[in-house]
């Protein structure tokens, strides 16, 4: 699955090959129309001049284009949101003239100096080359944001097309870890007990279990939930553990205020809690405890204590990578996986909003 600093490299390179193909379609008119100014008259005097003069100030030209086209790089990489645009523009269109400014003042001295072709440039007409090069830097960084532009848009919709991916990953992987005859077999075996002995605990069972089916259908069709919509619904799904393991599970979860409105992609919490319950031994003398806490600097810890199974199940890993792979193309922070002899914990980045997405 494509990474955002995949998609970073190749919009640079991307931005490298559109700078000389910008390049091929400038000089045309570029390279003849500032020979004219910097030489006069001469310049259309002989054939001789005319081809002598073009490749001199090509090969003055294409020294000036490089450093440009560096800079109109490294600003992209500086600030490469999409709603970054006019501070882009505005810092590449500054770069653009400074640099253009020092090489024109550079070379015009120069041909002032030597005259070469008898050239006709004084410093009175060094106007019209400024006044040239000044519309010319503007239309070069605007050629510049339009590509980059156009380039960042195709990247966002790559990323959300793999964003709906990674979802609809997460999504058969719930549904396959959930409804399946085992699932579905313990669920109406506690279902069934309770009908008999405890019928209002039935109806509850009946409805929390609606609720996590509805959001397992429901929820990723979209790369981010709020923290308060993801708790409620794996307080639903904790009902479910809870009936059928007792007092062999517990939950703990402590997540301040503030945080409940922040993001995290979906069904995140729910693969973390169905991994602890599918690789630890669950025993009402000594039960799972599944710990979500908020840890401040906008992190959600996931924390369960480690009871080995005395068969141990084989790990597919797939949960993990999921939820890795939905951060790494929704944001620069990753998770943080850290285990111990006692402790299985993980550090979840809670995101502040939508244009947080790469």
């Amino acid at each position: 699955m494509p990474s955002i600093e995949f998609h970073s490299i190749g919009r640079l390179i991307w931005l490298s090959l559109f700078g000389r193909w910008m390049f091929a379609l400038l000089v045309p008119w570029f390279v003849p129309t500032i020979t004219y100014l910097l030489i006069g008259d001469p310049y259309f005097a002989s054939i001789g001049n005319f081809v002598y003069g073009t490749l001199l100030i090509l090969l003055l030209t294409i020294l000036a284009f490089i450093p440009h086209d560096w800079a109109a790089q490294y600003i992209a990489g500086r600030y490469p949101a999409l709603n970054s645009t006019f501070k882009r523009a505005l810092y590449t269109a500054l770069a653009f003239l400074l640099l253009t400014g020092t090489y024109i003042t550079v070379y015009a001295f120069a041909i002032i100096r030597f005259k070469p072709l008898n050239a006709q440039l004084t410093m009175d007409k060094m106007v019209y080359v400024y006044s040239f090069e000044f519309v010319a830097v503007l239309l070069l960084t605007g050629l510049y944001e339009v590509n980059y532009s156009l380039g960042k848009w195709k990247e966002i919709k790559m990323n959300k097309e793999a964003i709906k991916k990674a979802g609809l990953q997460g999504q058969l992987q719930s549904l396959k870890s959930q409804v399946n005859p085992h699932f579905l077999f313990n669920s109406l075996n506690t279902l069934s007990a309770l009908i008999m002995d405890e019928p209002q605990r039935a109806e509850q069972f009946v409805d929390e279990m609606a609720k996590v089916y509805r959001y397992l259908l429901q929820t990723n069709q979209h790369e981010l939930t709020t923290l308060a919509a993801e708790i409620k619904f794996i307080q639903s799904y904790y009902h479910l553990l809870r009936t059928r393991y007792d007092e062999g599970l517990e939950m703990v979860v402590d997540v301040g205020e503030s945080q409940l409105s922040m993001l995290i992609p979906p069904l995140t919490l729910q693969l973390l809690v169905e991994n602890a319950v599918k690789h630890n031994t669950i025993l009402e003398k000594n039960p799972l405890l599944i710990e979500i806490r908020s840890v401040g600097n906008n992190l959600l810890e996931v924390r369960n204590n480690l009871l080995e199974k005395s068969t141990p199940v084989k790990s597919t890993k797939l949960g993990l990578a999921n939820i890795q792979a939905k951060y790494q193309l929704l944001s620069d922070r990753q998770p943080v996986i850290e285990a111990s002899a006692d402790y299985f914990t993980i550090l979840l980045p809670l995101l502040n909003d939508k244009s947080e997405i790469q």
